[in-house]
């Protein structure tokens, strides 16, 4: 038996298990992170300002919207693309919240996967729409390349829509 391989056995693990803490905690922290720039960014889509979420947007990202007989429908391709459906959302008067994050990969390419409910209100207060979406997006270094959005009931954005219309609110942006 070598003289102290006992106490070196237990630094190792002991220094494992740190830095498996370590780990962990800087995930959570990231995770955290990220929900306050999304939630802050949402809360400014709420007010009107689409700004800050566009910001999150690389200057060459692709935002896949649901297909369909909507003003929504299709694939923006770019920065200048995904502002005019930031536009189009907000003249429309959703709304939103973010639910659950999830994460997966290393900052230089991440992928996010988090639970978006949505709303829009009549001039007059009546509710005309809710919804509730996943949104899929990949990330190069904090910014979004890719984002593709799941519905939970697609005929529902078809029927806001026509709503918009009925209401003499047209499509602006997209």
């Amino acid at each position: 038996m070598i003289v102290g391989s006992r106490g070196s056995d237990s630094r190792l693990l002991l220094g494992a298990g740190a830095g498996a803490l370590a780990a962990i905690a800087a995930r959570r922290l990231l995770v955290a992170g990220l929900m306050l720039k999304l939630r802050r960014g949402v809360r400014a889509l709420n007010a009107g300002d689409y700004r800050p979420l566009l910001a999150s947007f690389a200057d060459d990202a692709v935002l896949k919207f649901n297909d369909g007989a909507h003003r929504w429908s299709g694939e923006y391709h770019g920065k200048t693309a995904i502002e005019g459906f930031l536009r189009s959302f907000v003249a429309a008067g959703l709304t939103g919240e973010i639910g659950e994050l999830w994460i997966a990969g290393a900052p230089w390419r991440m992928t996010l996967v988090t639970r978006f409910d949505d709303e829009a209100r009549a001039p007059d207060g009546e509710r005309i729409y809710s919804n509730s979406t996943m949104l899929f997006a990949r990330t190069r270094w904090g910014k979004i390349v890719f984002q593709q959005d799941f519905y939970e009931d697609t005929v529902r954005i078809g029927e806001l829509d026509r709503r918009l219309t009925e209401l003499g609110i047209p499509p602006t942006g997209a």
